[in-house]
């Protein structure tokens, strides 16, 4: 029988981890298989992601984890069906063993404090001056279910991380639950006359507490993952398509592209497309971010997921599945959070030797205090809270929750950020570069400026139009929206209209045959350009595109001059002061020509401005400024963007630009707003500073804890209530990302 195989990457779902250790271990039996190149380990989101330049064995891959003492659970690939079990158990067998597995959650929590509390008891009246003991016999039937029935988590998971030849939470929790339980009944049994000092209550109340702490960790752990949620919840279920003259209800899962969606209005959009029919505003806020609802009409493109608003509207589907904007913003947001960021390599070298560290330090405090003092119960309850002190859960939650709750932040506003490295490496820009077509500009000509010889400018663009009216050009474009916003009617027609391949147009309007085109043209017809000489000559400084407009018949004569340029963006000049309030220089490099590239830079307050650049131009000026010691971010948003984007630190792509800019990118802005940028360097920083607190408190719990317990002063319900205050401490402070919000 041939083995499953897969190309490439691999999500798996590990269950089974606890901690660190449990990451470490896991990552170290995948490497191990055959074919894995790489491998990653999120203890946060419960998964693993193995990448490989070849096919990889699934069936490899689930076996090594299983081997290790966790369950794996691979992603089916799209229409797979699930492995069926090697030996299905008996209906009767099944429903037995499902009756004596033990509550989890908020259910085992809830019995395992009904169960302790008796047991804890005696201690709370004794702060009151109340002197009350639970019968010894009694202690022992309300601590046993607690230990090995609601525990038999930790030995399940003990035993195995001891088979595999390791260890993890679970097994020091057991060995130390076990110590105190054990040391109990053993004091119980050999009791002849008195009550014996027993410390049940600390097995029970210790295992209560974890449980706890885990549960918390759950539903917090869920919180970070929130935005993924909010994100897959945007997908309808069906869709209403038009089959000829009927409409009829779809599974989205039976969509194909050309399929006409009818959207009505408040219904979300079911897939990616381009209107066919109608007029409407849509609502993308949810997937770019964008707080103002956009006006949508024939031709325009729509993003499935969009709340539709006032109007009815007919979708033409041009993407659908995986292919879709809303899935490969998941994609994106899933990816990053499921790569391992830099600072965590730390992490994993301190964990791989950090329970047998804790161990022989328990072994130490036995000794030591069997030696010391001749009593071996205060030695063994030391030791045991030495064990449950360590327990180095919140190590493993440190990096992966502030990152998971950085990200998926983020993408709420707009930035997608492609993995954890990028992450890390974005709180350290010093520097950004920015591409000035379609980024800190809008990337369309606009008709900047008018020069009529008779003053009459109306005139002049109303005679511009009537030649344009019908071309396709960029430029054409420019005039005719311009005349539209000037209020100029469109009654003027054209006739005998002339392309001049790279010079203009000519055409006769009212009866005059006019000439509409470039200096060269004008040069050739015998037009005198010396009467708007000056001011072509001011306008070309700036960087503008000049359109002279004359007449050839019955004179050649120089009506006027047009100037185009592009428009800069309007939250460019406070996304550039907000990179300057971080402390970020700001500089452009473009392939424009100098006068334009100037005049954008002085309009702006650019410190730094390099026109006339090629792609790899743009790239080496990059290197130029990492080799002294930069930490650069390149802007872009086209394909000749690409090699800086990919040379750069960090690359940041805007949505609006092409597929390549967005894939050389490490970090892609889903609305082309520059003001974003400074927003992602922004919660870069924040969520590199919650990584830093985060393992800072993951460490003290223990350097501090460790001691205090092996030195008598920490008895082991209070490091059990500490171990699981780490871990929700941890995910909670993680969980203040949320409330970031651009400015």
């Amino acid at each position: 029988m041939s083995a499953s195989v897969v190309p490439l990457t691999l999500s798996i779902k590990i269950e089974g981890m606890s901690c660190a250790s449990c990451v470490g271990r896991v990552e170290r039996v995948l490497a191990g298989v055959p074919g894995v190149d790489k491998v990653s380990v999120n203890l946060a989101t419960e998964s693993a992601r193995v990448e490989s330049r070849g096919p990889l064995d699934v069936a490899a891959l689930v076996a090594a984890v299983d081997q290790a003492g966790y369950q794996a659970i691979p992603e089916l690939a799209p229409g797979a069906a699930p492995a069926a079990p090697a030996v299905a158990p008996a209906a009767g067998a099944a429903a037995a063993l499902q009756a004596l597995a033990p509550p989890s959650g908020g259910s085992a929590v809830l019995l395992a404090a009904l169960l302790s509390l008796p047991l804890l008891l005696p201690m709370l009246l004794e702060l009151g001056g109340l002197h009350w003991m639970l019968d010894g016999r009694m202690q022992w039937l309300l601590a046993t279910p607690v230990q090995f029935w609601l525990g038999a988590r930790f030995y399940r998971a003990g035993w195995l991380a001891l088979r595999a030849g390791s260890g993890n939470m679970d097994l020091l929790v057991a060995l130390g639950t076990s110590a105190a339980y054990g040391l109990s009944v053993y004091q119980l049994l050999a009791a002849t006359s008195s009550m014996p000092h027993l410390y049940f209550e600390a097995s029970a109340v210790v295992i209560t507490l974890i449980l706890l702490g885990k549960w918390l960790e759950a539903r917090a752990k869920r919180q970070t993952t929130s935005a993924i949620r909010a994100l897959q919840g945007l997908r309808p279920e069906s869709a209403r398509v038009r089959l000829g003259t009927q409409e009829v209800e779809l599974p989205i899962a039976a969509l194909q592209p050309g399929a006409l969606l009818v959207v009505r209005p408040g219904e979300r959009v079911a897939a990616d497309g381009v209107v066919a029919e109608g007029a409407s505003h849509v609502d993308e806020a949810l997937i770019t971010g964008e707080s103002l609802a956009l006006a949508r009409t024939l031709g325009d493109a729509v993003t499935g997921g969009a709340i539709n608003g006032e109007g009815w509207l007919l979708v033409r589907v041009t993407a659908v599945g995986a292919e879709s904007k809303l899935a490969r913003i998941i994609r994106l947001v899933e990816d990053a959070q499921a790569v391992k960021a830099p600072v965590q390599h730390l992490v994993d070298r301190v964990s791989a030797v950090f329970v047998p560290v804790v161990l022989v330090l328990a072994l130490l405090t036995l000794a030591g205090w069997w030696l010391a003092t001749g009593d071996v119960q205060v030695a063994i309850i030391n030791a045991v809270a030495v064990l449950v002190i360590a327990c180095p859960c919140a190590l493993g939650l440190a990096t992966p929750a502030a990152i998971m709750a950085g990200t998926g932040v983020a993408a709420r506003y707009g930035i997608l950020i492609k993995d954890a490295t990028a992450l890390e490496l974005a709180h350290r820009i010093d520097c950004v570069a920015f591409d000035k077509t379609g980024t800190l500009t809008e990337g369309k000509p606009v008709l900047q400026a008018l020069h009529a010889i008779d003053h009459d400018e109306s005139r002049l663009l109303e005679l511009a139009a009537a030649i344009q009216r019908g071309s396709e050009h960029a430029l054409a474009r420019a005039v005719l929206d311009a005349a539209a916003q000037r209020g100029l009617a469109a009654g003027l027609g054209a006739s005998e209209l002339a392309a001049l391949p790279g010079r203009g147009v000519a055409a006769t309007v009212a009866g005059q045959r006019l000439l509409l085109g470039s200096s060269r043209l004008m040069v050739e017809q015998g037009v005198a350009l010396a009467p708007l000489q000056a001011e072509a000559d001011a306008l070309t400084q700036q960087g503008l595109t000049l359109a002279w407009l004359a007449s050839a018949a019955p004179a050649s004569q120089l009506l006027g001059l047009l100037a185009f340029g592009d428009r800069i963006k309007p939250q460019a000049q406070g996304a550039l002061q907000a990179l300057h309030a971080l402390q970020v220089e700001t500089m452009l490099l473009t392939g424009d020509n100098q006068g334009s590239a100037d005049a954008i830079g002085q309009t702006l307050g650019l410190r730094r401005v390099m026109a006339n650049m090629l792609p790899a131009d743009k790239a080496e000026t990059v290197r130029a400024l990492q080799q002294q010691g930069r930490c650069v971010a390149m802007v872009g948003d086209g394909i000749n963007d690409a090699p800086a984007l990919a040379a750069a630190d960090v690359g940041i792509a805007m949505g609006s630009g092409t597929d390549v800019a967005m894939h050389a990118a490490g970090i892609t802005l889903m609305r082309g707003d520059p003001a974003l940028v400074a927003a992602a360097i922004e919660i870069s920083r924040l969520t590199y500073r919650k990584i830093r607190q985060n393992l800072f408190w993951a460490f003290i719990y223990n350097l501090v804890g460790i001691p205090l317990a092996a030195f008598g002063l920490l008895n082991p319900m209070l490091a059990g209530a500490a171990m699981a205050f780490s871990s929700v401490s941890v995910i909670s402070n993680a969980l203040l990302l949320r409330r970031w919000r651009p400015a």
